[in-house]
């Protein structure tokens, strides 16, 4: 049911010649959280659809990630998409932050469809304008926020994308998430949740219900 509602509402204006079409090439697969999905220098074989769950968008450098953006249900990841008009190649890693659900379409079909179907390509810079503001905004927290607001949008965004809160996340994984330390997480946690920010408890980080849960 869900599927069928996400297929009319993503592909729907394409006629029911597409959407019989799509029904026959696209594969549906359950990912388990934390497992990883695609890594950079690898052969794209599908552009996945996210029905349920999240996943996250990153690059690694001296192993450490620089997120780019997080995949929502009923959205895909413009970089994979994108790969189809080159050389099928990764240029980022992508990994299910929690149980996720997607649709996956054959590159090599994908590419017909440009084809065959160009008003595809609706869908395609419908996903280039919500990465390209997620690209944005995550460029201005790294340039004009301190850390502590920093952590806050992350903890925020992930709690937003998951809908998890209390958000089940150890420090290091925000650590590494943002470029530093375990260390200097704590201590910045320590700082907000005195400020109001956040509640730290065994079950996780949550935002107060009277918060707002839009990034600062």
């Amino acid at each position: 049911m869900v599927t069928d509602q996400f297929i009319l509402s993503k592909f729907g204006f394409l006629g029911e010649s597409f959407l019989n079409e799509l029904h026959a090439n696209s594969v549906m697969a359950n990912i388990k959280a934390k497992t990883e999905i695609i890594r950079e220098g690898q052969k794209n074989k599908y552009v996945p659809f996210l029905l349920k769950g999240s996943i996250k968008v990153f690059s690694l450098n001296d192993g450490r990630e620089l997120i780019y953006y997080y995949i929502k249900p009923n959205d895909s990841c413009l970089m994979t998409f994108s790969s189809i008009f080159t050389d099928y190649t990764s240029r980022i890693y992508a990994v299910a932050e929690e149980e996720s659900e997607v649709m996956l379409i054959p590159v090599s079909v994908m590419h017909q469809w440009l084809i065959r179907f160009p008003e595809i390509n609706r869908v395609f810079y419908y996903e280039y304008d919500k990465r390209f503001s997620d690209v944005m905004n995550m460029v201005n927290d790294a340039v004009f926020h301190r850390l502590d607001k920093r952590v806050l949008n992350y903890i925020k965004q992930q709690i937003s994308a998951t809908g998890n809160n209390p958000l089940k996340v150890t420090h290091r994984e925000i650590a590494n998430s943002l470029g530093t330390s375990r260390e200097v997480v704590s201590r910045v946690l320590k700082k907000i949740e005195n400020e109001g920010e956040i509640i730290q408890t065994k079950e996780g980080i949550k935002i107060p219900v009277n918060e707002s849960l839009r990034p600062v």
